[in-house]
């Protein structure tokens, strides 16, 4: 029985990871009179209402085939060093078929290699939305093992923040898209999903340092809350199938138009002390036109609380809701590497806009 229950232990040990949250790059979070908050029942929501969200999640993501990171020479049964991949295939691309063989990740690639009768290799690669076949002769390292000198990944995990949940139980989160951190590339999602996660600690931003959360985060069934449908330069979306173990306190509000979004006093709405909380802002500049969609408004962050806990924005605060005269009106998306007091944000009518497509 001792032994079962030390296996047991083990096992849960081995699923939770404790990291901090600093792959999703530059990150960012509105006012007064904000509608009462509903504790109990459903709340009624129409087209232009939704849940106010600023809860974080643990995320996990896998790529459509395999994400390739760089290439590399590869010593052969001869001695020398080849470099079979090279100029032919690039950071960035995804490997999605090998000698006609489907490949969804790194297991089946390798899978595959090991399986190798010849050397000449055929690989299906994406490539910015259009599918190439490139041919390439895969070295022999040692007897009957093949190598083609590319370092690949395929799949991501971090933490974020949910925006809203519309009367769908479709969310947005982030504000912006998860990007390799070794290549930038837009990561092509074959399936993702959100998890419970709790923040264990804060590291203060400071000028040219920006900070970040660390969350506890345990990748089983039980703390699964819903599915991630895509991953785009605006966000993330997906569906939420256990709505009340993240939204306890169901606070709805109205949706602003970008028109009705000014200069002036804001709140944001994020976890960052045991509870969700709002924080003063103010809100610097807007641009309607602004040619990055992830930089419609400059914010900064005027409350004393959050700027003694945090420093001010801080990596994994990407997607709170910025809230403005009763309203959402965006989401935090980057923080100022130079002064972590100021970063940008999203306008929430185009992340709603995402949601319908």
């Amino acid at each position: 029985m001792n032994r079962r229950k030390k296996k047991w232990k083990k096992r849960l040990f081995g699923l939770i990871l404790l990291f901090a949250c600093c792959m999703y790059g530059p990150v960012g979070w509105t006012a007064a009179d904000v509608l009462p908050e509903e504790t109990s029942g459903a709340v009624e929501m129409g087209e232009d209402t939704v849940l106010v969200g600023g809860m974080p999640v643990g995320i996990y993501m896998e790529t459509e085939g395999v994400l390739v990171l760089d290439t590399q020479g590869v010593t052969g049964l001869d001695g020398q060093e080849h470099e079979p991949a090279h100029n032919l295939v690039r950071a960035g691309d995804y490997i999605i078929r090998v000698n006609e063989m489907q490949i969804s990740d790194k297991k089946e690639l390798i899978q595959t290699l090991e399986r190798l009768d010849r050397k000449e290799v055929v690989l299906s690669i994406k490539r910015d939305e259009e599918e190439i076949d490139v041919k390439l002769d895969a070295v022999e390292c040692e007897p009957g093992e093949f190598k083609l000198g590319i370092w690949v990944k395929d799949n991501i995990q971090g933490l974020g923040t949910i925006t809203f949940l519309n009367q769908n139980n479709e969310f947005g989160a982030l504000g912006h898209g998860i990007h390799d951190t070794d290549t930038g590339v837009l990561l092509n999602l074959s399936e993702g999903r959100v998890y419970k996660t709790s923040i264990r600690s804060v590291v203060k931003g400071m000028d040219g340092v920006p900070g970040s959360m660390e969350g506890l985060i345990v990748y089983n069934r039980y703390n699964r809350l819903g599915t991630i449908r895509k991953n785009t330069e605006i966000g993330i979306y997906g569906t939420l199938d256990d709505v009340q173990s993240l939204f306890e306190e169901q606070m709805a509000v109205q949706v602003a138009s970008k028109e009705e979004v000014h200069v002036g006093l804001a709140m944001i709405r994020c976890y960052v002390q045991d509870s969700i909380e709002e924080y003063e802002i103010q809100i610097l500049e807007i641009n309607e036109a602004a040619s990055d969609t992830n930089k419609g408004m400059v914010i900064e962050v005027t409350d004393e609380r959050l700027l003694q806990q945090t420093g001010g924005i801080v990596q994994g605060m990407s997607g709170s809701p910025i809230l403005q005269d009763g309203k959402l009106v965006g989401a935090v998306t980057h923080v100022f590497v130079n002064d972590p007091t100021k970063g940008y944000g999203i306008f929430a009518d185009i992340m709603i806009r995402e949601t319908l497509e």
